[in-house]
């Protein structure tokens, strides 16, 4: 098998399931998580022979599509002011207003809590799969976990007592 058909059958058996895992350290936007997930692919194909030999490829093609997510938000970041954004997010038809006000609170929270928040509750990964794809250790994770907890709970209640009042 080529290198490339090693890819594409990596592709099909995991690729949706990285997007999912990547929507919300993408702050919800689906169509960012497929980008970021796409860029992965990209240099898995770019690595050839070496991608092939990696332990876990999916694992691998996570974290580095993190890394591009982490790259692209930093630079939103550092070029947020030089230019006024264009378009909205993108939004995703048959939503529920909780999930809607679910992904807005997690755009509130501090990059490397929503990364731990999206990834350990809305794409279901065991903490030492984060801890490795984060690239940190698991009491991090833990300790991120803990703190997006208590950080969302609060941005979550104070959304509830507006539209309660």
């Amino acid at each position: 098998m080529t290198n490339e058909g090693f890819v594409r059958e990596v592709y099909q058996a995991s690729y949706r399931r990285l997007v999912v895992q990547l929507v919300g350290p993408c702050g919800g936007d689906v169509s960012v998580a497929e980008e970021v997930v796409q860029e992965a692919f990209v240099r898995a194909i770019a690595q050839g022979a070496k991608f092939r030999r990696v332990d876990n490829p999916e694992a691998w093609l996570r974290r580095v599509a993190v890394n591009i997510a982490r790259s692209r938000w930093k630079r939103l970041k550092r070029y947020a002011g030089l230019a006024p954004r264009l378009a909205g997010p993108s939004t995703i038809p048959d939503l529920s207003p909780d999930h809607v006000a679910l992904m807005a609170a997690l755009k509130q929270l501090p990059p490397a809590q929503r990364e731990a928040i999206a990834m350990h509750h809305l794409a279901d990964l065991p903490v030492h799969e984060i801890a490795a794809a984060l690239d940190v250790p698991p009491g991090t994770v833990k300790a991120r976990l803990s703190r997006g907890r208590a950080a969302l709970a609060q941005v979550l209640s104070d959304r509830s007592e507006v539209h309660h009042v």
